[in-house]
């Protein structure tokens, strides 16, 4: 009896493992306007280049979802109140077309020079975390466009969107550290306010940007334009070394 039941825990430890251990498929993506009706000649350029993870599991289905409606929510040229009705990507390039067209009627002495550049790419997976870095890039007039990098970070085991509270155990020891850092990379000195080299924070108060994920063996953060500076100054990104903040880690990196 001992031996069937010592038995049965190995098969089960076995097969636990295993689960655990499965890898997710990565399959690397593309999409370009090409692949449209009536757009052989007379359509912005659109360039997407992403991944979708391909084990037809209910975790694939979450972060794929997620993938789709960042660049869904990319090509979207409605007003900011309003979200896209599209419900895959080659939806929401029809809508940038369309609304590419619409633009160009309006004012037929304008030369209208619409494009955008998305991407979605893996920066970090190991048995407990994927990471990824999506950037969006448009040009839809003016004098410049505008684009953005964002990091979407997940249980690699169970699809699940990780939050900040989800990554790390003490929040304010991490904003101390990244702040240090920070102040270093741009000869900040130590007893001066956080925007005495010119920059935004709102209150003299230093915080975490939006934009954090994982790089190698880096922690990688970025304020985007405007975030804390001109559009001149572009995005600002700050890495720093996983063993540097690995004490306060509420997940296990190798």
């Amino acid at each position: 009896m001992v031996k069937r039941l010592l038995l049965f825990a190995i098969i089960i430890s076995f097969f636990t493992a295993c689960k655990k251990e499965q890898a997710l498929l990565i399959k690397p993506m593309n999409f370009s306007e090409k692949v449209l009706t009536g757009c052989d000649t007379g359509c912005p350029e659109i360039t997407v280049n992403y991944v979708s993870i391909e084990d037809h599991s209910e975790r694939s289905e979450k972060i794929n979802a997620k993938i789709n409606e960042f660049i869904i929510d990319a090509l979207y040229l409605g007003e900011e109140a309003t979200t896209s009705s599209a419900k895959n990507i080659e939806e929401a390039a029809e809508g940038f077309v369309s609304m590419y067209r619409t633009h160009s009627a309006e004012f037929p002495d304008m030369q209208l020079e619409y494009f955008a550049e998305i991407s979605v790419s893996e920066t970090y997976h190991s048995e407990e975390l994927l990471s990824l870095e999506m950037r969006h890039y448009l040009f839809t007039g003016g004098a410049h466009g505008y684009g953005a990098t964002f990091f979407a970070n997940f249980d690699a085991q169970t699809g699940e969107e990780l939050e900040f509270e989800d990554l790390f155990t003490d929040m304010d020891q991490i904003t101390k550290i990244v702040e240090k850092a920070f102040r270093i990379e741009h000869e900040i000195p130590e007893n001066e306010s956080i925007n005495y080299t010119g920059f935004w924070f709102e209150n003299d108060q230093f915080y975490l940007p939006e934009t954090i994920g994982f790089e190698g063996k880096h922690l990688v953060m970025i304020y985007n334009q405007y975030d804390i500076a001109s559009y001149a100054a572009g995005p600002i990104e700050l890495q720093l070394p996983i063993s540097e903040i690995k004490n306060y880690l509420a997940i296990t990196l190798p």
